[in-house]
């Protein structure tokens, strides 16, 4: 499930941290995040679908990983973008 290209353009602009910053740790939670949501949803009507739960577990292993780089080089935008994505309860 691809992301739509104004979507993702949005979230880039939200997350951006200089004018062309298409990469950085949060512009990439960011997109994670969408994309693990999107996927939740589709686990709903199809209960057996193995292989895109895969890809799903795997997206959710990268974000936790980048989660951890930033916590650990930029705290304060770590907390920002977990509270503006509402990752943590």
């Amino acid at each position: 499930m691809a992301l739509v290209k104004e979507k993702k353009k949005e979230l880039i602009e939200k997350f951006k941290g200089h004018e062309k910053d298409t990469g950085s740790p949060s512009v990439q939670i960011a997109l994670l995040t969408e994309r693990i949501n999107s996927l939740s949803g589709h686990f709903k009507s199809h209960k057996r679908d193995h292989h895109s739960r895969r890809g799903l577990l795997r997206m959710v292993s990268v974000r936790r990983r980048l989660l951890e780089y930033l916590k650990n080089n930029d705290e304060k935008e770590y907390h920002a973008v977990i509270k503006q994505l509402d990752l943590r309860k």
